[in-house]
């Protein structure tokens, strides 16, 4: 494998990476804002849905973080 190779193979890891870190901020951190600063209520039924929806961006995020790491074990020496 040439170096041009494992450049690529470190571009795509890092852009599923930072794929990882968006879902993380779009489904957790945003809601988890907004209730933070009172413009949401998780006794609500849009907040009662936000907590299930979060879970399901956590599960995105941790799910590409690990393809991500699985791509780096593609580098070769």
């Amino acid at each position: 494998m040439s170096v041009i190779d494992n450049e690529r193979t470190k571009l795509l890891a890092n852009a599923l990476d930072r794929a990882s870190t968006a879902c993380f901020t779009v489904g957790v951190a945003t809601p988890l804002a907004g209730y933070l600063y009172g413009v949401i209520s998780f006794s609500s039924p849009i907040g009662f849905w936000l907590v299930f929806t979060a879970a399901g961006w956590m599960t995105a995020t941790a799910s590409l973080h690990i393809l991500a790491r699985q791509v780096l074990k593609g580098l070769k020496s």
